[in-house]
């Protein structure tokens, strides 16, 4: 099973997400956005952005 996003409204009254991985384990989680629009553009950038490269800084 594929990864999924999902767009919630937390206990303060913003708006977040999280990307689940197929077995359901949470693996990345936003900050609090005050509006869905926000939420919902802060996924596409995750999406758009995934196939960058990856910089080790250790």
């Amino acid at each position: 099973m594929a990864g999924k996003f999902e767009v919630y409204q937390d206990k303060a009254g913003g708006f977040r997400f999280r990307l689940k991985a197929g077995n359901g384990e949470v693996i990345a989680s936003s900050e609090s956005y005050k509006s869905k629009a926000s939420a919902l553009k802060g996924v596409e950038s995750v999406r758009s952005n995934a196939n960058s490269r990856i910089t080790d800084l250790t």
